[in-house]
């Protein structure tokens, strides 16, 4: 009879940010420096109480949101990178933030919906 403790037990790799971009195909637009960072899991949410409130430290942050408010929410919450869907393009002013606080923002060509979908997926194989 196998033993519990006999068993050798897989541990997932580390997912990063680097892994997002390659295999999501998305753009880098800025925060080239936080590209290594362990990615845990995602949140989806347009609105900036809803991610205060429920967005957990190393989530990736899907969004339209493009103005430098969300760049303060990223760095409280400690988001391990932003993607922006519909082709979105940070303002200026997020980009130097995102430069900054070394958070990644990343653009996406698809809806909501669907990057979402593909990230979940890469998230839990």
């Amino acid at each position: 009879m196998e033993n519990k403790q006999d068993k050798i037990y897989s541990r997932k790799t580390q997912t990063t940010n680097y892994d997002i971009v390659s295999q999501l195909n998305l753009t880098v637009c800025s925060g080239q420096e936080g590209l290594q960072r362990e990615v845990k899991g995602g949140y989806t949410s347009d609105l900036l109480s809803d991610v205060m409130g429920h967005a957990q430290e190393g989530d990736v942050w899907v969004t339209l949101q493009t103005h430098k408010n969300v760049m303060a929410i990223a760095s409280l919450k400690e988001i391990a990178a932003i993607i922006l869907v519909k082709g979105h393009l940070p303002e200026e002013d997020t980009l130097e933030e995102s430069n900054n606080e070394n958070i990644p923002i990343l653009s996406s060509p698809l809806q909501t919906f669907e990057i979402t979908g593909q990230l979940y997926k890469l998230l839990h194989p």
